[in-house]
C-alpha cells in the first residue's frame, strides 16, 4: 500500500503561488485580457516570457541535468491554479505541459536538451499536435504519416498551436510510430485559426504538406501518453482557480448588492447555494492536489488523475454557472469577466477526456462497474 499523499501546500509552493499571483495581478487584469481577446492577438507573449524566463514557471519539472528547475508536477499544479484563477492568455498548457512533458518523455538528446532549454526559458514556444479534445490511454494518433524527414496530413483543434514556433508532432510511418520536432515557419506548416469557445486559450487546425521535421528518438506511445496524462492531471488544478476565483468574486458581489435593504448574500437561499460550492471545492482541490501529487502513467496515477480530472471540470463548470447566474444583469455582459471563466470551464470540461470518459477510465483502476 502506497504511503499518504500529502494534500497541503509547502512554504516554496505558497512563495511560488504569492510569486505567480502578484505577476498576474499586475499583468493580466480582466480589462486587459478582454481588450486582447477583441485582437488578432490573443496571447500575452510577453506575459508569457516573464513568467518563463524571470519565475522560471516553464521548466518546474524538467530535472536539473537538462537544465530545468528540478521541481515536480506539484509545483506546476500551483502554477495552472493561478492561471486558472486570471484565465491569463498564455500558452502554458500547450507549451510548459504538453510539449515539454513529451519531450521528457525521449532520449535526451543535445537537440533535445536545446529545445527544452528554449520551451523552458521563452525562448520559443511549443505545442503538441494532437487534438486538444485528445484523452488519455487512447490510439495512437495516424492523422500525420512521415515518409523519412517529411510530414504529410493534419490534425484539428490543436491548444496552444497559434503562438508555438515549434510543434511536437506524433506520425505513423514504415518504422511505426514516432515523435518529431517541426519548425513553424516554414513551407508545408499550415496553422490556422478556427473559432473557438475559450477566447483565451484559441485552438487551431494544424496541416502538414512536405513539412520537414526532425525524428525524436526514443518511443513515441509512453511519451506521449505520459503528456496527455500528465495535463490531465494539471488541468484539474487550472480548474480549481476558476473554481476559486468564480466563488471568491460571487460572495463578494452578493456582499456589496443590496435588495430590499439587505445585501443580498443575507438570503438563506443564496447562502445555501454557496455553502454547496465552498464544499465542491474543498473537495475538488483535494482530488486536484492528489492528482499533482501522484505523476505518471502507473495506476494509482491514472485513477487520480482521472478522478480530478472529471470531479474537477464538472465543479468548474457549475462554479461559473453560478457566478454569472448570481451576479444577475452584469454577470450577461460581456464587460464583466464572468463569461471568460465559463468559457474556460467549459472548454476545460472538453479538453484531454470528458469527464464521462475520465470515470470509463477510472472504474476498472477502482474495481467499479463502467
Amino acid at each position: 500500500m502506497s504511503a499518504p499523499v500529502n494534500l497541503l501546500y509547502t512554504d516554496i509552493e505558497d512563495q511560488l503561488r504569492a510569486s505567480v499571483r502578484d505577476l498576474l495581478t499586475d499583468r493580466a487584469q480582466p480589462a486587459s485580457i478582454l481588450a486582447r481577446c477583441e485582437t488578432d492577438k490573443p496571447y500575452d507573449l510577453d506575459l508569457w516570457r516573464t513568467l518563463t524566463g524571470e519565475l522560471g514557471a516553464g521548466s518546474l519539472h524538467v530535472p536539473e541535468e537538462l537544465g530545468g528547475q528540478g521541481a515536480s508536477t506539484r509545483e506546476m499544479a500551483v502554477v495552472m491554479e493561478e492561471l486558472g484563477r486570471s484565465v491569463a492568455p498564455v500558452p502554458f498548457l500547450g507549451s510548459a505541459v504538453l510539449a515539454t512533458t513529451a519531450l521528457l518523455g525521449v532520449e535526451a538528446t543535445d537537440a533535445v536538451r536545446e529545445l527544452l532549454d528554449a520551451l523552458g526559458a521563452g525562448r520559443s514556444v511549443g505545442a503538441l499536435a494532437v487534438s486538444l479534445g485528445t484523452a488519455p490511454a487512447g490510439p495512437f494518433p495516424s492523422t500525420v504519416e512521415y515518409d523519412g524527414d517529411t510530414l504529410r496530413g493534419s490534425v484539428r483543434s490543436v491548444g496552444d498551436a497559434l503562438a508555438a514556433d515549434v510543434l511536437v508532432v506524433p506520425a505513423t510511418g514504415p518504422e511505426g510510430p514516432r515523435l518529431f520536432s517541426v519548425p513553424v515557419g516554414q513551407a508545408g506548416v499550415t496553422v490556422a485559426p478556427v473559432v473557438s469557445l475559450d477566447l483565451t486559450r484559441p485552438v487551431a487546425d494544424v496541416s502538414f504538406d512536405g513539412a520537414t521535421a526532425t525524428a525524436l528518438p526514443g518511443v513515441a506511445e509512453p511519451a506521449l501518453d505520459g503528456a496527455l496524462w500528465t495535463a490531465a492531471a494539471l488541468l484539474a488544478s487550472e480548474e480549481v482557480g476558476v473554481t476559486d476565483w468564480c466563488l471568491t468574486t460571487t460572495v463578494a458581489y452578493l456582499k456589496e448588492r443590496h435588495q430590499f435593504g439587505r445585501p443580498v448574500g443575507s438570503f438563506q437561499a443564496l447562502k445555501h447555494r454557496l455553502a454547496d460550492l465552498f464544499q465542491e471545492l474543498a473537495l475538488a482541490r483535494a482530488a486536484a492536489r492528489a492528482a499533482a501529487a501522484t505523476p505518471g502513467t502507473s495506476d494509482e496515477a491514472r485513477l487520480a488523475a482521472s478522478l480530478a480530472n472529471s470531479l474537477c471540470s464538472t465543479v468548474a463548470v457549475h462554479a461559473a454557472e453560478e457566478c454569472v447566474q448570481l451576479h444577475g444583469g452584469i454577470g450577461m455582459t460581456w464587460e464583466h469577466p464572468a463569461h471568460l471563466y465559463l468559457k474556460r470551464a467549459k472548454a476545460d470540461q472538453l479538453a484531454l477526456g470528458t469527464p464521462g470518459r475520465h470515470r470509463r477510465l477510472l472504474a476498472p483502476l477502482a474495481n467499479l462497474p463502467a
